[in-house]
């Protein structure tokens, strides 16, 4: 178990309050766990008032004792409920601010009422584009902890060349990959941002169940076990020459990894072995576009109009009138972070640093879905996988 070196946190909140400065807030207060975790290295339920400059506070409700061990912050301390908060900063000579941001996005309506009420007549922004910004360019040590998640779900692809056989179910086959996994660290939990969307260790699921649309924003959805989950694996036993699909988030240390790879018994129809490689030609269409200084849209433009002249426009990144509308998505403590490559993203420039998971997909309802998704770290001129399972179709 990794704790996040006080140099890394500092480093972090100096650049929120460089973002800070540029959109003139005087501090923002940060409550989601993601983002809890980032800037503290923890995730104690409780406030992180950072102000725009000099030293943060975390003021912890529970539990304080835990926060003092796990965050390298110098200023964690126990209060009572958010009505301290105004003695809490005077301690540490501070104000209520004028200018604030909150995460807008995620922190509930009844929350933001509560602290509108308690900040008087602060002016309460939206500081979530500010600490995407800052999480997207990910540091050494954040790199480090992403390749680890990369063997995690490669040790997920060993596994299933090995168990992978006639009759057994999907849902078998998701227990089998879900234990090895979770034996080589993972965490249980794959966090994503967008409200309502939940994710465990992944999909894994065969045959048409593969291309069954959900209510998830992916490509992929599948029929899982019930309604109130409805995505993932089911009860459906796996055939020859069917599409077997393992979509697997590694998730180690905080951080994770996202791949896909296919697997098959016996070959797959040629349709589907056409439709294999030509989602690798995206990627590779990707690579030669994805550099410093792109545009996340522009990205997706160009491997979108390849797509369509592989003849794949109603079939690509989902079923039609079930298509999303991005192909890749930033990766790390979160699953849906900054970069997306994605439409309407044309003003947001590509960064060295960034990771990414890029996933192009072919869905054809009643036959399956097939496709490739690596995550990839933006180095100074391309960018360089960071899972490394082969990436060849298998045929068991």
């Amino acid at each position: 178990m990794r704790i996040t070196p006080a140099t890394e946190l500092e480093a972090r909140i100096v650049k929120l309050q460089a973002e800070m400065a540029q959109h003139d807030l005087d501090a923002v207060l940060i409550l989601q766990n993601a983002d809890l975790f980032y800037f503290t290295g923890t995730i104690q339920q409780g406030v992180l008032f950072v102000p725009c400059s000099g030293e943060s506070v975390y003021m912890v409700r529970k539990d304080a004792q835990r926060a003092r061990m796990e965050s390298g912050l110098k200023n964690v301390v126990p209060f009572s409920s958010f009505r301290a908060l105004p003695d809490v900063l005077s301690d540490f000579g501070m104000s209520l601010p004028e200018k604030a941001g909150m995460e807008l996005d995620v922190l509930p309506v009844a929350i933001y009422q509560r602290f509108q009420q308690l900040l008087g007549a602060c002016v309460i922004s939206d500081a979530t584009p500010l600490i995407r910004t800052v999480r997207a360019v990910k540091s050494k040590y954040e790199i480090g902890i992403m390749k680890d998640a990369g063997v995690q779900v490669n040790k997920v692809y060993e596994r299933a060349l090995e168990v992978i056989r006639e009759g057994m179910t999907d849902l078998e086959l998701a227990a089998e990959l879900e234990f090895v996994a979770r034996k080589e660290g993972h965490q249980g939990i794959t966090r994503m941002r967008g409200f309502n969307n939940e994710l465990f260790y992944g999909h894994i699921f065969s045959g048409s169940d593969s291309a069954v649309p959900t209510y998830l924003d992916t490509p992929l959805g599948g029929m899982g076990v019930n309604p109130s989950v409805a995505q993932g694996a089911s009860y459906k036993s796996i055939r020859p020459n069917e599409v077997i699909c393992v979509d697997f988030a590694g998730a180690f240390d905080g951080y994770l990894s996202d791949q896909t790879r296919i697997f098959c018994i016996g070959g797959l129809p040629d349709q589907l072995v056409k439709a294999y490689d030509d989602m690798l030609a995206v990627q590779h269409r990707m690579l030669e576009v994805a550099v410093p200084g792109a545009s996340w849209g522009g990205v997706y433009r160009a491997c979108c109009e390849l797509a369509t002249e592989l003849g794949y426009q109603d079939s690509f990144m989902g079923a039609k009138g079930a298509q999303v509308s991005f192909i890749g998505h930033g990766v790390g403590i979160e699953i849906d972070e900054y970069p997306f490559i994605a439409r309407g993203f044309d003003d947001f420039e590509l960064k060295e640093g960034m990771t990414f998971a890029f996933e192009p997909k072919v869905v054809l309802p009643g036959v399956g879905a097939i496709g490739i998704e690596n995550t990839f770290q933006l180095r100074e001129l391309m960018a360089k996988r960071m899972t490394f399972s082969p990436e060849e179709l298998v045929v068991l």
